[in-house]
């Protein structure tokens, strides 16, 4: 008796139904892949290294993972833009003899078992290492296969990618402007903000300076200072754009989680389409108390690493949108199994993608938010002329939505030639510190 008997017994028709659609559904796919190899050798992993580039200034990590067939290889993004070097010395010095010899095509067995090889595992280090492989196996998995990644994850359920972008100014003028040229250009979704992360201008006093404490060029913010400007920002944008846009903000985890919970309260006239990273991620048991206080969406995860920060938020719903970084989740794989997670608790996507992510990252967000029913709103991206010389294929951003090249994987290549031109910045691109007026350190 099979699966189908089963639930014929017990009564239930429709899900026997629907299981087949389902099956049917993965049967396509994989009967197109079988086909498209149908004969071909076993493929092995002959080399894995890391690529760093930076053409347009930012810290860029690559992994590219070449075959035992020649011309095959496979692109993946390790982008960790704070702490590159250490990514490449995990990629070339460990990972590279781990995978060297392996099935190419088994990328779960690959991805659980390189997982584990480190044994202490979830650093972001170790997993931006981990994405380059793991999505680099999917880029040669769609070359193979002969389709874009987002057909072997199920086919596309939205023609392209709606996308957000971001406008801020100094003054309420200058963010009115900003958003009204968004809004000119297409964008039906967009991010403001007054100025840097928690308006550190709107800052009068910086008494730790005058003490000669800390560093000179280190930034200065002040809660109170942020939270009435944010108000009066989106009172402002609010009556002179309207409502057909949506708004959209990130606290970026710069004040305290009671002060972040009143300033949420405080939004909901304006009707945010979500606030960002309310609470740090060492403050994760305040969403409890957010969601017991009001209903503004919330979308929150471009810090998280591991499992145990972002399951028990899904879950409960307490979170609206989940926005983690992927390489630093560890790939495709880690996003994938996150998105049907979402699912079925009504948490939509809204993958991290700044300009510190490579036009791979951004091409693999991009093919997941294609493919998943719960997808939510993307990161919009602005590639250099030089970025886009290096980095050939790059996806698109036309009237606010986000298009893939429909070329087999990820349909991203690179020049490497090109990109050792563009060598990494000598700053070493750590994050620089953000204080309160008395010299205290404030979280990201």
């Amino acid at each position: 008796m099979d699966r189908r008997d089963i639930l014929k017994g017990l009564g239930l028709g429709a899900a026997v139904g629907a299981w087949g659609i389902a099956r049917g559904a993965d049967d396509a796919v994989a009967s197109g892949y079988a086909q498209a190899t149908k004969g071909l050798p076993s493929l092995k992993i002959t080399d894995v290294k890391a690529i760093l580039t930076a053409p347009q200034g930012i810290r860029l990590c690559v992994v590219k993972v070449q075959t035992s067939e020649p011309g095959l290889y496979g692109l993946g993004c390790a982008t960790f833009n704070q702490r590159p070097l250490p990514v490449a010395v995990a990629v070339d010095e460990y990972l590279k003899p781990f995978a060297v010899g392996r099935d190419v095509d088994n990328i779960e067995d690959m991805w659980q078992n390189a997982y584990t090889s480190s044994y202490w595992r979830n650093g972001p280090v170790l997993n931006n290492a981990l994405s380059g492989l793991d999505q680099a196996l999917w880029d040669i998995k769609g070359k193979r296969a002969n389709m874009p990644v987002y057909q072997l994850l199920g086919g596309k359920c939205r023609f392209a990618v709606d996308c957000y972008t971001h406008c801020s100014g100094r003054d309420l003028k200058q963010i009115e402007q900003s958003v009204r040229r968004a809004m000119e250009r297409g964008y039906r979704h967009i991010r403001i903000q007054r100025g840097g992360y928690g308006s550190p201008h709107l800052t009068k006093q910086a008494h730790y300076k005058e003490a000669g404490f800390a560093s000179a060029s280190d930034s200065t913010m002040e809660t109170g200072p942020y939270v009435r400007g944010t108000l009066e920002m989106f009172e402002h944008i609010r009556s002179t754009c309207g409502d057909a846009v949506e708004l959209l903000h990130d606290i970026h985890e710069r004040i305290p989680p009671i002060e972040a919970i009143n300033l949420i309260k405080r939004l909901e006239p304006y009707h945010p389409f979500f606030i960002e990273d309310p609470f740090s991620p060492e403050d994760n048991g305040y969403f409890r108390l957010l969601r017991q206080q009001t209903s503004v969406p919330i979308a929150m995860g471009e810090l998280y690493n591991n499992p145990h920060e972002w399951v028990g938020l899904m879950s409960e719903r307490l979170i609206d949108f989940i926005r983690v970084h992927i390489s630093q989740i560890g790939g495709l794989s880690v996003a994938r199994k996150i998105a049907a997670l979402g699912e079925w608790f009504n948490v939509r996507s809204a993958w991290h993608g700044p300009g510190d992510v490579s036009p791979v990252g951004h091409a693999a967000n991009a093919h997941l938010d294609l493919a998943i029913w719960n997808f939510g709103i993307q990161e919009s991206v602005h590639f250099s002329d030089k970025t886009q010389e290096v980095f050939s294929g790059c996806p698109t951003v036309k009237e606010g939505y986000m298009y893939v090249n429909e070329a087999p994987g990820f349909g991203v290549d690179i020049d490497e030639k090109l990109a050792a031109k563009f060598p990494l910045p000598d700053h070493p691109g750590y994050w620089s510190p953000v204080r309160r007026p008395d010299g205290t350190a404030v979280r990201p």
